[in-house]
């Protein structure tokens, strides 16, 4: 069920005029605090990609594992690429692979590759959530990537709260209360009681205060 737009921007408009200026372009992010729901059994852990109808404002960073010509083919298309050799070189060297982890949001990897990434860089990108979407070698690597450049990670493993960037404060705030519901959406079919398992929605900016959604 979305949310009214009107509260939302509402929301968005307060937590504009209770943020100060920066001299930076602060990302709009949302926090959203689930109830009644037992992170301790599997089945009700929530690790969703979220793509944004109108995007992040500023891009995720993607990272293309692949070999052979499918490394060849996303290189031709402009896409960063760490191929089969050099992640071979980075076996045993986990400062290099956390530099790795750090410098990109999402990674994805010919399918082939996975279980030699699981042993390199699993350690590292395993617990950060950035494990690689696999795709077939003979994907169409920069539409995938550009799919990701428009996604976020909804995680809830943990603890009961999610939190994630929607949008940039240049944005429209029409365009982020359309991200907004689109996380919510994702979020509330992947839990037990839906939207009853919502107990707060949050915007804030960057560097300004939280200001609560109304949604009941």
């Amino acid at each position: 069920m979305p949310i009214d737009e009107e509260r939302i921007i509402g929301a968005l408009r307060e937590a504009r005029a209770r943020a100060k200026p920066r001299n930076f372009r602060q990302s709009v992010e949302l926090l959203i605090n689930l109830r009644d729901i037992d992170l301790r059994k599997p089945e009700n852990r929530i690790r969703e990609l979220v793509a944004l109808p109108n995007g992040l404002g500023k891009e995720a960073r993607v990272c293309v594992i692949a070999s052979g010509d499918a490394a060849l083919r996303a290189r031709k298309a402009g896409l960063d690429v760490l191929d089969r050799e050099e992640l071979e070189g980075m076996a045993g060297d986990k400062k290099r692979a956390k530099k790795l982890a750090e410098q990109y949001d999402f990674f994805v990897a010919e399918a082939p590759l996975m279980p030699l990434i699981g042993r390199i860089l699993g350690p590292v990108l395993g617990p950060r959530g950035k494990m690689p979407t696999p795709v077939p070698s003979t994907a169409d690597f920069a539409a995938v990537v550009e799919r990701l450049k428009r996604t976020v990670r909804v995680v809830a493993w943990k603890s009961p709260n999610v939190y994630c960037r929607v949008g940039t404060e240049d944005m429209d705030d029409k365009a982020l209360a359309e991200n907004i519901n689109a996380v919510i959406k994702a979020l509330e079919e992947k839990l037990p009681k839906g939207i009853k398992n919502i107990k707060s929605i949050y915007v804030k900016m960057t560097m300004g205060p939280a200001v609560e959604v109304e949604f009941r």
